[in-house]
């Protein structure tokens, strides 16, 4: 077997990664010397703790309105804004490691103006946090080398900054109740992730809804799917099972899809419903 060097572009996006490491070391050693907690940094600027410590540990990317804020806050005298434009080339520079099967439709998400999706068996890669996202990385089989799953976690990490972008894109989830009770990653890890939810269910940006497990009718017994509205294009839908996807754009398949999300959204909770559900079931937790 013949070894060959990286494939292009691999030390373009490690030389991204070790500038994101770089950034959140300078973030943690300024927030200690400011006297503050993961979580009072986070209170403060509008982010959750789980996003300080990604960013620290430089597996997130920092988005330039984070890098100006906390800047201010930290008192960094411009060290951490002047590290915007760095970030924004090893950004573009880096290719995004998904996996080949995924790649298209992570190009078309990234811009999007409209995410919908529904989760029969998994939390959307969207609202997952990071450590739930490593766990259903770790127990893949085949199973993945550790750098693997590090970069797959990285890579999806990354995509959820769509959350957080302005402005915003029209995003609605609905997940199965089932996916709700199944604790992936142990319960520690389950009840980070039922937490988080919560939190994102609250945006103004995003309508999470529950289906509950007790329904005598059910839209959604065909599997899970996205629809996705790229800017000044047609709607799409995304289909993916057992690591084999399919990017549908025939408009007669996208409809079908669309109107069988519309029901599947009418059987559901509602969002207020769907937040006092997951409430419930983080008493349980």
């Amino acid at each position: 077997m013949e070894l060959t060097g990286p494939a292009d572009g691999e030390d373009e996006t490690e030389d991204a990664a070790d500038l994101f490491r770089v950034v959140g070391r300078q973030l943690r050693l300024l927030r200690e010397r400011a006297g503050l907690t993961q979580r009072e940094l986070g209170e403060r600027l509008g982010y959750s703790e789980e996003l300080i410590r990604s960013l620290e540990r430089g597996r997130r990317t920092p988005q330039p309105e984070f890098l100006d804020a906390a800047d201010e806050l930290l008192g960094a005298g411009g060290l951490l804004a002047a590290a915007k434009e760095d970030v924004a080339r090893a950004r573009a520079r880096a290719r995004v490691k998904h996996p080949a099967w995924f790649r298209d439709y992570a190009k078309l998400e990234a811009e999007a103006v409209e995410v919908h999706e529904y989760g029969s068996h998994a939390v959307p890669g969207l609202l997952q946090t990071e450590a739930h996202a490593r766990a259903l990385f770790a127990m893949r089989i085949p199973l993945l080398d550790e750098a693997t799953i590090e970069q797959r976690v990285a890579s999806r990490l990354d995509r959820q900054a769509l959350l957080t972008r302005w402005p915003a894109p029209i995003l609605t989830c609905i997940i199965e109740e089932s996916v709700l009770r199944r604790p992936i990653g142990g319960e520690v890890v389950h009840k980070e992730q039922l937490e988080t939810l919560l939190r994102l269910g609250r945006l103004r940006s995003l309508e999470l809804q529950v289906m509950p497990t007790r329904r005598d009718e059910h839209a959604g017994m065909g599997g899970p799917f996205i629809l996705l509205t790229p800017k000044s294009r047609p709607q799409v839908a995304y289909l993916e099972v057992q690591n084999i996807s399919r990017l549908v754009t025939e408009p007669d398949e996208v409809r079908i899809l669309a109107a069988r999300y519309g029901s599947i959204r009418a059987q559901a909770l509602t969002p207020p419903e769907s937040l006092a559900a997951i409430k419930e079931l983080l008493g349980e937790a």
